[in-house]
């Protein structure tokens, strides 16, 4: 584990040196032990592919422990951090998402078989028969980054990003897949779409997918789709 200064009110703890499986359920660890017992002043504990910022106000934290707030958070988390090898790697939810693929859903679906030989129903195959999980949330609220893409499925981004990506999209983009969860410019190959929301701000729990969780997706023909869009 190691602890570094982000600006003056937060820290950035490295959990690893890539985003697998045990580094993410180590950093749900650390955030779980982190929120159960909270100092004074802290705001935020966000966890993002290879570790956890911890975001404080300075002005609020308690005065023992260390000479500077800073000082004083670092000592608060390597106290309450697990010791390694004490949390084992949590499985997450287990979730299963309806994608609909190809055609108007997935417009770069037959490119991305292209580009690796496979025809469209075998980039279906590969990518519904994988297991992914989901290492980060962001670049927009409640967009997953799902780890466990086969290799033969990375795809580079498109040179040039799309000015508008349907909400719902499910895409490549290199090693990643990922799933718009709002209607927004983007570069990924869209192979397909979910009828599902994945974020609503009024809910307790916003995003519907969470760093952990493990995801697998299954495919739906358009009536599929449309039935459970207008259900």
């Amino acid at each position: 584990m190691k602890i570094a200064a982000l600006g003056d009110s937060a820290v950035m703890v490295t959990l690893g040196d890539a985003p697998d499986a045990a580094t993410v359920a180590a950093g749900c660890a650390l955030v779980a032990a982190l929120e159960a017992r909270p100092m004074p002043g802290l705001i935020e504990c966000a966890q993002a592919n290879a570790g956890v910022t911890v975001f404080y106000d300075p002005a609020r934290v308690s005065k023992r422990g260390g000479n500077t707030p800073f000082d004083r958070v670092c000592r608060w988390i390597e106290d309450r951090a697990p010791a390694p090898g004490q949390a084992a790697p949590q499985a997450g939810r287990q979730v299963t998402v309806p994608v609909c693929y190809g055609g108007e859903f997935g417009l770069d679906l037959e490119m991305v078989g292209a580009a690796h030989g496979l025809t469209a129903d075998e980039v279906v195959a590969l990518h519904s028969g994988a297991e992914y999980f989901v290492s980060a949330i962001g670049f927009i609220p409640g967009f997953p980054y799902l780890r466990g893409l086969p290799e033969s499925l990375h795809t580079v981004r498109r040179k040039t990003p799309r000015t508008r990506v349907p909400a719902g999209s499910v895409a490549i983009g290199n090693s990643q897949t990922g799933i718009y969860p709002f209607e927004t410019p983007g570069g990924w190959n869209l192979i397909g779409c979910t009828p599902w929301r994945l974020f609503n701000a009024y809910s307790s729990a916003p995003s519907l997918l969470q760093v952990g969780d493990r995801v697998h997706f299954k495919p739906i023909t358009p009536e599929e789709y449309g039935a459970s869009r207008s259900s």
